[in-house]
């Protein structure tokens, strides 16, 4: 079986910045055993997988150790695929998921807005461990999503961390954001996943579901600016709309091809 796969980068206008994602457009769904060993093949942080309907299209995400709630540089790069190498000609893609409900992407020049649940982070006290896991600065405060959330003073706060990746792979959680005000943006973050198979994911849009109800909260304006200042690196648009958050970025293509895959 011929299956096309494309790889784009993320929330990034040029190649090898962002995070790259693999994109499979398929006619119907594979068996799920057959989508998290492509996932794990490709060893990137996720694999989208996507079906064509009558109303838009069914969405999901594998990560290289398991299918996960919501994805947004997946998301965002399904989508670039769609409008640049799929030929969709409409101005926003619906996409219909299981547990995320439907999110829409819509194109405007070169940048795609994606329309995502917001996750307002609630503030806990800081689990043993954690902040010794993440290095040696403690942060100021600590909050609960589907995530942990952790609060740090300033930007190089964040570039300086040097995170037990064990450690964190132990804990009760998705992953772990670390954020701060940002020197040249309104803010900045880092995402790690180890339990996930992602050490360190470069630009994460599902956490930016936290991070912008935070940040819009404490800054007093719905509009913002981001980066997320991984190696690789990524710029986000954001946008606080109550219940939903708008996270904007680029996105450029990589590589298309085929999978030689058998589902006997």
């Amino acid at each position: 079986m011929n299956i096309p796969i494309y790889q784009a980068d993320a929330f990034t206008n040029r190649l090898f910045g962002g995070n790259p994602a693999a994109i499979c457009p398929l006619n119907e769904w594979l068996p799920d055993e057959t989508m998290q060993k492509i996932a794990a093949e490709n060893n990137l942080a996720e694999t989208a997988f996507f079906v064509r309907t009558d109303g838009g299209y069914k969405l999901r995400w594998f990560t290289p150790e398991y299918e996960i709630d919501l994805c947004g540089h997946a998301t965002l790069a399904s989508a670039h695929i769609i409008f640049t190498e799929l030929g969709f000609k409409e101005s926003a893609i619906h996409f219909e998921t299981v547990k995320a409900g439907v999110l829409t992407v819509s194109k405007s020049g070169d940048k795609y807005t994606m329309d995502f649940p917001s996750r307002i982070p609630i503030p806990i006290e800081l689990p043993n461990g954690l902040a010794e896991a993440m290095g040696e600065k403690a942060p100021l405060a600590a909050y609960r999503s589907r995530d942990y959330f952790l609060v740090y003073e300033t930007e190089d706060d964040i570039t300086d961390l040097t995170p037990d990746f064990f450690a964190l792979s132990k804990l009760d959680t998705v992953g772990v954001i670390a954020t701060a005000p940002g020197k040249d943006v309104d803010f900045v973050s880092r995402f790690f996943a180890p339990g996930a198979g992602i050490p360190e994911d470069p630009v994460t849009g599902s956490a930016h579901c936290t991070l912008i109800p935070y940040w819009a909260e404490r800054l007093g304006r719905s509009e913002l600016r981001a980066l997320q200042v991984s190696p690789r690196g990524g710029e986000l648009f954001c946008e606080h709309r109550g219940e939903r958050v708008g996270i904007g970025g680029r996105a450029v293509t990589y590589s298309s091809g085929f999978l030689q895959v058998s589902c006997s």
